[in-house]
C-alpha cells in the first residue's frame, strides 16, 4: 500500500512540482492550499509525512505545525518544512514546533525525495 504525504503550500506550482516528484516515487498525495485548508484535509486520515511551506495566508506553516502536533493522530507524523526561509531563527522555531527537516526553495526533487525517504518508514 502506498504511503500518503500531505503537501501544504499556497503556490499551486510548488504543489504540482512536489506532487509530481512524490507520485513518481510511488507516494499518494493530498494537497492543502494553506495551513487551515490542510487541517481540514487531515480529519483522521492516515498520513505518513507532511511537507509544508512556512509563509502562507490564513495559517502559516509554523502555526499549522503546532496545531498538527496537538492532534493525537498526528503527534508523531514527521514534517518537512519546504520554504524560502533560510534564517537560523526560523529553522529553530520550526524545529521547536516539531519539524524534522528543513528544505530551502528552490530545491531539487531528488534532494526532497532523499529527505522524504529518510522520514517515511517502510
Amino acid at each position: 500500500m502506498a504511503k500518503t504525504i500531505l503537501i501544504v503550500d499556497d503556490s499551486a506550482s510548488v504543489r504540482q512540482v512536489v506532487g509530481i516528484a512524490l507520485r513518481g516515487a510511488g507516494y499518494e498525495v493530498i494537497e492543502g492550499r494553506d495551513g487551515q485548508d490542510a487541517l481540514n484535509q487531515l480529519r483522521g486520515q492516515k498520513v505518513h509525512l507532511i511537507i509544508s511551506d512556512v509563509n502562507m495566508p490564513n495559517m502559516d506553516g509554523i502555526a499549522f505545525l503546532k496545531s498538527v502536533k496537538q492532534m493525537p493522530a498526528y503527534r508523531f507524523t514527521p514534517v518537512i518544512m519546504l520554504t524560502t526561509e533560510s534564517q537560523e531563527e526560523k529553522k529553530r522555531e520550526g524545529q521547536q514546533a516539531g519539524a524534522k527537516a528543513w528544505v530551502v526553495k528552490p530545491f531539487q526533487p531528488t534532494q526532497l525525495l532523499g529527505a522524504v525517504e529518510k522520514l517515511v518508514l517502510p
